[in-house]
Order: structure tokens, then C-alpha cells, then sequence
């Protein structure tokens, strides 16, 4: 049996650099960093290696995003999370980054 496939859902850049930028979460995690090897790279001094995660949970149907110890932390809609769900237009500040957080059927 097949895992099921996570409702489309994107992150949408909104300030910090490439407004406009869309990245498509397409497996149940996505790493975002300065690393080039997580799934978003971001050039921005105030991103960790390894900044947060985006995680889709097959049994509830919801995304969160976790905070992996970075530095200078993670924000949704101001307020500064260690862990969140996620609603289709939540505001994700990682760094200067600010994303729009998007579900679409």
C-alpha cells in the first residue's frame, strides 16, 4: 500500500529577495537552509545550515513546521515558533525570507 500524496501545497516568497518564487513541497519533508543540500537554498546570513522543517502528517492531513535549533529562530504570522501547523495563507519568516504558506486542491 501506497502512502497517500500530500494535498499541493507551496511556499511563495513575499520579501527578503525573489518575491514571487514559488517552491513546490513535494515529499512528506522539506528541509529549508543555507545548505545547497536542503530542499529550499536560501542565501540570507540569517539562515541556519539547516533552519526548519516542513513536515506533512498523513494521519492528521496537516502541515507544521519545526525549527531545527537555529539561531536566530523561526516565525509564524510574528510570532517566533519552535513548532506550528500550518493554515493556506500563514505568513513563514525564516531569516529576512518571508514566505506565504499556500494550499490548493
Amino acid at each position: 500500500m501506497s502512502a497517500a500524496r500530500p494535498p499541493h501545497a507551496v511556499l511563495v516568497i513575499q520579501a527578503g529577495g525573489f518575491e514571487g518564487t514559488r517552491y513546490e513541497l513535494q515529499g512528506p519533508e522539506t528541509v529549508i537552509g543555507r545548505n545547497p543540500n536542503t530542499d529550499i537554498t536560501l542565501l540570507d546570513d540569517g539562515i541556519s545550515r539547516e533552519h526548519a522543517i516542513l513536515v506533512y502528517d498523513e494521519d492528521s492531513g496537516e502541515f507544521t513546521i519545526e525549527d531545527l535549533q537555529s539561531t536566530n529562530g523561526t516565525r509564524v504570522n510574528g510570532k517566533r515558533v519552535r513548532g506550528a501547523a500550518l493554515e493556506t495563507g500563514d505568513e513563514i519568516q525564516i531569516g529576512r525570507t518571508v514566505f506565504e504558506f499556500l494550499v490548493t486542491s
